[in-house]
């Protein structure tokens, strides 16, 4: 399809929605009109088939947001096929927008330069006049892996990583030539990238098959890169890990990758954190737990409780009379950071200890005791429960 057809097809009319449709409105207004005009359900129908590549090529176009800007864009500027000219100008006139699209010009007026195809190079894959410069490329992205302590995960840390990626090749400075002068592949004319039909009119990319993306071909291979402008590269960089992060959490860090290719931008670099665990402490998201012993008397009659925290002072928690084995309570901002600056809490579970020997004034105590409560069965509520209905 040429630029003149794109400008003087309505895709909205093609579609029956308004031009200021929502991408909501557009793809529902696809779909509705994909079902009723695919071939599968209009086997045999010629005019059928011809409708749904019509919408297909309309939802190309305007289910890509850049893409319906740009033909707006194009529409506004062309109306229907002929130049609008601006405030002021007499008369009414139109070019023949193939003339336009050509790049000569017409007849009285002189030439337009390149062509105002340039203007859609990017919407057609078309490029206009490409030249010969290069692209830059950009680096590859990195994984690595970082072993942190349970403090460490919870305060951050910064640590060492040795990496090894790609880079340019030092022997050739990147150029994948030994003498340093590559020349423009001529496939892709140095922009890395070749066109396949899609089917629809337009076209897709992918990269060269003869510069492998590069945009460059070396005549006299570098013996180090083989030619690609690219050798393995080790480097150790410190990398802070940010306070908070849970086992198995992938960090990006953006620019930390690779390096890139004729000014491009570096990659980024990924870590994966692997947490190891803690003699005390454990982690529920942002909050830390911890079990805290306490004494039967300390459970029955209540009391206040030291508890250790994380890096930290220790805490004193009040403990309410007959509280039960397996209560948790509450210290609030001694837990994990947030991502937002604040602290999460530590949650202390409590363990009643039954001491294992018990003798003098203590067991006299607890005989004494049980001779106070020997009314009392606490086990009357379980065997009636286990009657059922």
């Amino acid at each position: 399809m040429s630029t003149k057809d794109f400008i003087e097809k309505d895709y909205y009319k093609v579609l029956g929605v308004p031009k200021d449709a929502t991408e909501a409105e557009i793809k529902k207004a696809y779909r509705k009109l994909a079902r009723e005009f695919h071939p599968d359900a209009n086997k045999g129908n010629a005019k059928a088939e011809e409708r749904f590549k019509e919408i297909s090529e309309a939802n190309d176009i305007l289910g890509d947001p850049k893409k319906r800007k740009e033909y707006d864009d194009a529409r506004a500027l062309f109306g229907n096929g002929g130049f609008r000219p601006g405030p002021g100008a007499g008369g009414s006139f139109n070019f023949d927008l193939g003339d336009l699209f050509g790049g000569g010009g017409n007849a009285q007026g002189g030439g337009f330069g390149g062509g105002i195809g340039d203007v859609f190079g990017g919407l057609f894959n078309r490029g206009g006049t490409t030249g010969t410069r290069t692209q830059p490329r950009r680096g590859q992205d990195i994984e690595s892996e970082v072993t942190l302590s349970f403090t460490e995960a919870i305060e951050g840390a910064t640590v060492p990583l040795r990496m090894s990626s790609q880079a340019p090749c030092k022997a050739c400075s990147g150029t994948g030539d030994k003498n340093g002068t590559p020349r423009v592949c001529p496939t892709c004319v140095g922009t890395g990238q070749v066109a396949r039909g899609s089917g629809g009119g337009f076209s897709l990319t992918d990269p060269c098959p003869d510069c492998k993306g590069r945009g460059l071909i070396a005549e006299h291979p570098c013996a180090e890169c083989k030619g690609s402008g690219r050798a393995k590269s080790s480097r150790t960089m410190q990398v802070r890990i940010p306070a908070g992060v849970t086992d198995g959490q992938r960090i990006r860090l953006r620019g930390k990758g690779a390096p890139g290719e004729r000014g491009g931008p570096a990659g980024d670099l990924f870590v994966v954190v692997h947490v190891g665990e803690h003699p005390v402490f454990g982690r529920k998201g942002d909050n830390l737990t911890v079990t805290v012993p306490v004494t039967f008397a300390e459970a029955a009659l209540g009391g206040e409780v030291r508890v250790p925290t994380l890096g930290g002072p220790p805490v004193t928690l009040k403990l309410p009379p007959g509280t039960p084995n397996g209560r948790t309570m509450r210290a609030r901002g001694k837990g994990a950071v947030r991502k937002d600056g604040t602290h999460g809490d530590l949650l202390v579970t409590v363990e009643v200890r039954v001491p294992r020997d018990v003798s003098g004034k203590a067991r006299d105590a607890l005989e004494a005791y049980r001779e106070a409560t020997a009314g009392e069965d606490p086990r009357a509520e379980l065997f009636e429960a286990a009657k059922g209905d």
